[in-house]
């Protein structure tokens, strides 16, 4: 089952990472082992693994087994909601605080 709704706050945590950022970036279009995100990030095994577990824990992947092999693919629906629930955050409060983005009353 796909997860449709994560804590911004647990969503930001999660993409703060610079390596994670990258298995996003490498799994957002197609499915990928293990195997080649570790080829094209050049780091080890474990580190990749490491990501994943929290990446998959968030829901922010998604995951198909086939054989010893893991796929993953980003889950796009769900970083959709996420960006969308944290603009609507800001713009809360934006909309609350006439001072909003220039500093200047509006």
């Amino acid at each position: 089952m796909t997860q449709t709704t994560l804590d911004p706050v647990l969503f930001a945590k999660a993409i703060a990472d610079e390596t994670r950022q990258k298995i996003m970036k490498l799994t957002c279009c197609r499915w990928r082992s293990v195997n080649e995100i570790v080829e094209q990030l050049n780091v080890t095994q474990p580190t990749v693994s490491h990501h994943l577990a929290l990446l998959r824990a968030a829901g922010l992947v998604n995951f198909k087994e086939d054989g010893k092999q893991t796929y993953y693919q980003l889950n796009r629906d769900l970083v959709t909601v996420c960006c969308d629930q944290i603009i609507a955050k800001f713009s809360t409060e934006a909309e609350s605080n006439s001072t909003c983005c220039t500093g200047e009353p509006q």
